[in-house]
């Protein structure tokens, strides 16, 4: 699925795409999970709308099931996987800090939890739930636990309580962290779909043909996915990812446990309060999703805001005419940049050292970075316009767009799984699936956003997934919540935050930056988080992530 859902947590990291959009990331390696086989012969159509409050009703206590209550729940604690610095490296861990990242994966616990394949039907298939936990190192102060989540959908959090250790948060003191990988990923049960790939837009100017033909072939891809598992893919919902982390709270003993999740680890929050209100200490969530899962809504609100975002990188590059000369205001620099783009998608540029022809979707992806990523972003922008092609590329633009994508070394754990996404995203997507619909959208978007505008999709992602819509019923209650909201960025629009807010209560905490996900980076904001934990105290604001000098 072409999706641009998330970007890097690592400040000043670039990623210029010369697709439209990006993906989360990259298929990766199998790692040594169980991955689902089962099959059905009867496949539900995707008009059919199931609300999940009907079927499964939240109590203060934890959840009513129709059948029988599944077992009771126990962690089976194994050896946690061996990785070699090779891996390491490949993760992202520098050089230097190998033997710190090892010493924390020594206390680091590994096991599984089981629970039912379907909640309505607890005596069936089971499948297997990753669980990581990082003791706390204060055990004569020990508050309880924590569970994290990285978003995605369908992003590994199975090393998360190591990696933000290593990031500098003390959460870890008086909590244990507790990852676990999302039913569908990683090394829990896995999601698979018959091979193939979407296939990328063409270089140039977008025709509504090209697009109906990519719509079309995404599509036939999401009907063949979605019937090929349907007893498994179509119960890969954040409703039952809640229910798999309250068998996880159940299996470590905790009577109540906190969480801190990040972009659709929002919503899951989000889902998992509303469905257990009882089994929720503290909770806070960062870079907010929408209340209401809807592809079209989420794309439409995220353009506005990544075209938003651009104003302010306009401004930031008019201030410094003299390096990049662009114009010395922002409305120079934005029309300096409509005609760049313009000018790459009439004219597509092909350098050697390059696998891509540059168009303009590939300015359209620099104008829409965030702030840490603003001086690459602008030094592409000026070598395009300088550049004739025929050659090698320039330097930042050789930097940015890079090769082929690297191939991460055997042993590399699964950082996201793109069929648990597509499925996450389209078994609740209650938005127009129509080409027409989308298609529309996009030409209205490209029109009023004429940089930006061209990042965004173009056809609806999930047409043709045949699985039934499920929704979840959000509510207030159940333990106290803090909501992040950063005032500037693309990928979770501040607005969410507040309309989270008006859905299920909770403290916003407003954050003056762009930066996806940046509460616990800062040192500041990352303080009053640890804090919040520690003591309940909330905070209203927290430092962002300055914009670059």
């Amino acid at each position: 699925m072409i999706l641009r859902t998330c970007v890097p947590l690592t400040a000043g990291l670039l990623t210029l795409a010369t697709a439209a959009v990006t993906a989360c990331g990259p298929p990766a390696p199998k790692s040594p999970a169980a991955t689902s086989k089962t099959t059905t012969s009867k496949t539900p159509t995707s008009n059919t709308t199931i609300t999940e409050a009907a079927t499964f009703k939240a109590a203060s206590a934890g959840i009513s099931f129709k059948g029988d209550a599944p077992g009771p729940a126990r962690v089976a604690w194994a050896a946690c996987p061996s990785y070699t610095d090779e891996v390491l490296r490949a993760r992202g861990v520098p050089a230097e800090r190998l033997a710190d990242f090892r010493a924390q994966l020594e206390r680091l616990e590994c096991g599984t939890v089981t629970a039912p394949r379907d909640y309505t039907r607890p005596e069936g298939g089971q499948i297997t739930v990753a669980v990581t936990r990082l003791r706390a190192t204060d055990r004569a102060r020990r508050l309880g636990a924590v569970a994290v989540n990285p978003g995605g959908p369908g992003g590994s959090g199975y090393l998360m309580p190591v990696e933000l250790v290593m990031g500098g948060t003390r959460l870890n003191d008086r909590y244990d962290l507790i990852g676990f990988d999302p039913r569908g990923v990683g090394y829990s049960t896995r999601a698979n779909c018959p091979g193939g790939q979407d296939p990328r837009p063409p270089s140039g100017t977008l025709s509504e043909e090209q697009a109906r033909r990519i719509g079309d072939a995404v599509a036939e891809r999401n009907r063949a996915c979605s019937a090929s598992d349907p007893a498994f893919l179509g119960q890969l919902t954040t409703a039952n990812v809640a229910r798999d982390l309250d068998r996880v709270r159940e299996a470590l003993g905790e009577r109540r446990i906190g969480f801190f999740g990040v972009s659709w680890g929002t919503w899951l929050g989000t889902v998992y309060r509303s469905l257990f209100p009882g089994s929720v200490h503290r909770m806070w969530l960062d870079s907010v999703a929408l209340p209401a899962p809807r592809m079209d809504v989420f794309e439409e609100v995220r353009a506005r805001a990544t075209a938003r975002d651009f104003d302010r990188m306009a401004a930031w590059i008019a201030r410094r005419d003299a390096t990049y000369g662009f114009g010395g205001t922002k409305e120079q620099v934005k029309a300096a940049l409509a005609a760049l783009r313009r000018s790459y998608d009439e004219h597509p540029v092909t350098f050697t050292d390059l696998p891509m022809p540059v168009d303009g979707a590939f300015v359209a992806q620099g104008a829409a970075q965030a702030s840490p990523a603003w001086p690459d972003a602008a030094q592409v922008f000026k070598e395009l316009r300088d550049a004739s092609g025929g050659g090698a590329a320039p330097p930042t633009v050789k930097k940015v767009a890079g090769g082929e994508p690297r191939q991460e070394p055997p042993g590399t754990p699964e950082r996201s799984n793109p069929v648990a996404q597509r499925a996450l995203f389209c078994n609740e997507d209650a938005g127009d699936r129509s080409f027409a619909s989308a298609w529309d959208a996009y030409r209205r978007r490209l029109a009023r956003w004429p940089v930006t505008g061209r990042s965004s999709l173009f056809f609806p992602p999930c047409a043709g997934w045949t699985l039934p819509v499920r929704t979840t019923e959000l509510r207030r209650g159940g333990g106290s919540l803090m909501l992040s909201g950063h005032l500037h960025e693309g990928p979770s629009p501040y607005e969410w935050t507040l309309d989270t807010r008006a859905a299920v209560g909770g403290t916003v905490v407003t954050v003056d930056d762009d930066v996806h996900g940046s509460a616990l980076h800062v040192p500041g904001c990352a303080e009053k988080l640890a804090a919040y934990f520690e003591t309940g105290r909330r905070t209203r604001a927290c430092p962002g992530v300055p914009l670059p000098e």
